[in-house]
């Protein structure tokens, strides 16, 4: 088994509690389920968030899908002009069989923007 990396994200509409643990655990969901990934595989996950998102913890959405003895940690996301705003990205390291390159990385919403060679 080896450690991989898998990339996600998701943008809300607005700056609410509900609506960021709501998208996060949409996201979180769909990696873990794109990539068969085993939650106890799950080693950490890195968050971060646009400076305009700031009522809630995305690691919260986390421990409330069952992720409760992976390390989490939650940045602002660097401020770059003309950026995608509202957005919360991911990294996820995992224990797996997949090589890296057989990783399915997960964009939702306007964060398909973000990544325009995967779509």
């Amino acid at each position: 088994m080896r450690v991989v990396s898998v990339r996600g994200a998701i943008t809300v509409e607005n700056n609410t509690k509900q609506e960021i643990i709501l998208n996060t655990k949409t996201l979180l969901e769909n990696i873990i389920k794109k990539n068969d990934i085993k939650i106890t595989d799950i080693i950490s996950i890195i968050f971060s968030v646009t400076d305009d998102l700031d009522e809630a913890y995305p690691a919260v959405a986390a421990r409330e899908i069952g992720l409760t003895y992976c390390s989490l940690l939650c940045l602002q996301e660097m401020k770059v002009k003309n950026s995608l705003r509202k957005c919360i990205r991911v990294l996820l390291l995992f224990n797996s069989e997949l090589k890296q390159n057989q990783v399915k990385h997960i964009y939702l919403k306007d964060a398909v923007k973000l990544r325009p060679d995967l779509a």
